[in-house]
């Protein structure tokens, strides 16, 4: 539900749906189902998200302005919370 300017990669390949979504817009706010939240929280999100579902793999779809530091930070939360299939969202550039 939030609006981001991907960046793009020649790269990119198409993936599957992941079942947690996590947006990261240009101003560096994160949201993580349809609800804003501080960094902080990102950990106790996403456990609470992956106990509801069996296949637990998360897409970042993080703002070609946003910093950086913070993608890093919300993939660390990620990974503490013990999911390891992270992507990060791109437009596929021709």
């Amino acid at each position: 539900g939030i609006d981001v300017n991907r960046p793009s990669a020649k790269s990119a390949q198409q993936k599957g749906k992941a079942n947690i979504l996590i947006a990261i817009r240009n101003n560096n706010e994160i949201w993580i189902d349809k609800r804003m939240v501080d960094v902080r929280s990102v950990r106790a999100n996403i456990e609470r998200l992956k106990a509801a579902n069996v296949q637990n793999s998360v897409v970042i779809q993080s703002d070609s302005e946003s910093k950086t530091g913070i993608l890093v930070k919300v993939m660390d939360q990620i990974r503490l919370a013990g999911i390891f299939n992270i992507s990060i969202s791109t437009l596929r550039e021709n």
